[in-house]
């Protein structure tokens, strides 16, 4: 079993345990090309098999989230699992609707983010959360982000609540937009609820719930490799060159550097990388 299945991951299981289930299903090889809280929910992919070649290609996917912001109260983690640190009057007058996508406007575009304490970023060898479990202070150096959209869904001044989603780039911490969003309101806040929505071009709608993971809803909602590179153009290689294709020889075709699909004897054979000129192996699934 080879490729890639959409996990909608539920609250509270973490993404290993995802794995770990997974891989006890189809006793294949299984990994993910990034990790999910355990307070978060949604879109989870997973790389079965010889899929999990393909990670570098899907690695430095943009990702859109559903998100709950809760006004007036910060955490320790800048979640709902933290300690309350402190708690801060709301100008409801502010959660006009108006007024609030004016906030969630201004944070548009490329802009630097520090990232929360509570997070598995490495500084000197050990991740920022261990620090923080310890108490220890560490200065954390701000990382380049980029919010492509950010659209209010609702503003309700009763909780103190706003719900919005936003399509971002690979490396950004909602945590620390919440933070950021209440400052600009005048106030503190947390991320009360996190759903991931899509991860590149894989979309809630095509994942499986993780409490329906059976060997059958796996083998009807996988994505095969060759789906995957489903928008690349076709090489097809005679008996001869498709035998130095797989044995890892070069081969001289006159194409565009690229990544290309590779077929032989009618068939999906894997993926190829042509440069200067030059057809090399990449992914052979057979």
């Amino acid at each position: 079993m080879n490729g890639i299945i959409i996990i909608n991951k539920s609250k509270g299981n973490t993404s290993h345990d995802i794995v770990v289930r997974v891989k006890k299903i189809t006793g294949e090889k299984v990994g993910h090309t990034g990790t999910l809280d355990p307070l978060a929910t949604g879109v989870l992919p997973l790389l079965i098999g010889k899929g999990t070649l393909c990670s570098k290609y899907l690695m430095n996917h943009d990702k859109t989230y559903k998100v709950l912001l809760k006004l007036g109260i910060k955490t320790s983690t800048g979640d709902d699992e933290g300690d309350i640190l402190k708690e801060e009057s709301v100008n409801t007058e502010l959660l006009n609707k108006e007024k609030v996508r004016i906030v969630l406007g201004s944070f548009l575009g490329e802009q630097e983010q520090i990232p929360p304490m509570y997070s598995a970023i490495k500084v000197n060898g050990k991740k920022l959360y261990e620090y923080a479990r310890k108490g220890q202070e560490i200065e954390i150096k701000p990382r380049k982000i980029t919010i492509y959209d950010i659209q209010l869904l609702k503003s309700d001044k009763e909780s103190n609540e706003i719900q919005f989603t936003v399509n971002c780039s690979k490396g950004t911490y909602i945590r620390s937009l919440c933070e950021d969003i209440a400052k600009k309101m005048g106030t503190v806040g947390y991320m009360k609820e996190l759903q991931r929505t899509k991860v590149g071009t894989f979309a809630i709608e095509q994942s499986v719930l993780f409490e329906d993971l059976t060997k059958e809803t796996i083998e009807e909602h996988i994505i095969t490799i060759e789906n995957l590179f489903k928008n690349l153009e076709e090489i097809k290689l005679n008996e001869r060159k498709l035998q130095l294709f797989l044995n890892g020889t070069k081969l001289s075709l006159d194409l565009e550097d690229g990544i290309y699909k590779i077929y032989g004897n009618q068939q999906f054979i894997g993926i190829g990388i042509v440069k200067d000129k030059f057809l090399k192996r990449d992914i052979v699934i057979n």
